[in-house]
């Protein structure tokens, strides 16, 4: 007699202020035998009240929506259900949405267009830990930091960095902690905390959301 395989469930909260967006997404969703829908919002302050109320594992939140908009909806359900991970869905590609939006705690950045595309893989990615973008934001964050270098003819400072600070650099971009790290580079805490530092001065970086940015845009992850 076969035993069937155990799915870990994956309880998504919903957050858009258009129906019909919102319809279609919890269809694509639910297509996925491991993915719930526990809870649907209409806009930022029900769906702060709702992931309290259900403490989903991921929040997927229109950026513009009334009364609250999805950054600072973002902002407090991460601060009061810091175990839920959020998906930010926009339709602004420009850097400084995205880098709000990583301030703000959110994990993943999606363009609405892509959605249907990329919305599956972007929860499974978020739930493990790791941040996500849609192809076509970290194609253009490439592209403006090549464009940049170029137009102000500066070195870039990546090659500043010894072959530790680069490993570590990738590690902290992809969501792992300072212990974490350690553990899998076998170092101690203290030779991480210094190396990070080091890193961060020597690319001119001040908080880890510009730490994710500089690593998506030098290709470092996608």
């Amino acid at each position: 007699m076969e035993t069937g395989t155990y799915v870990k469930q994956i309880r998504i909260l919903l957050a858009d202020d258009h129906n019909v967006m919102r319809k279609g997404l919890r269809l694509l969703l639910e297509s996925q035998a491991e993915f719930t829908v526990v809870a649907e919002a209409a806009d930022g302050r029900q769906a702060v009240a709702k992931a309290e109320e259900t403490k989903p594992d991921v929040a997927v939140l229109d950026i513009a929506m009334p009364n609250l908009s999805g950054i600072e909806a973002a902002q407090r359900i991460i601060s009061q259900c810091p175990q839920t991970a959020v998906v930010i869905l926009s339709m602004h590609s420009d850097e400084s949405y995205v880098l709000r939006a990583l301030k703000a705690g959110a994990k993943g950045y999606l363009l609405k267009d892509s959605a249907e595309g990329d919305l599956i893989e972007a929860i499974r990615t978020v739930c493990q830990g790791k941040t996500f973008f849609s192809p076509e934001i970290s194609k253009m964050l490439v592209e403006d930091y090549i464009r940049e270098i170029r137009t102000r003819g500066v070195d870039d400072s990546y090659d500043l960095l010894t072959s530790r600070e680069r490993e570590i650099l990738q590690l902290s971009a992809e969501g792992k902690s300072n212990k974490e790290i350690a553990a899998s580079l076998n170092l101690s805490l203290y030779t991480v905390e210094t190396h990070r530092r080091n890193l961060q001065e020597k690319l001119g970086l001040h908080s880890p959301a510009e730490l994710i940015l500089y690593a998506v845009r030098k290709g470092v992850i996608s």
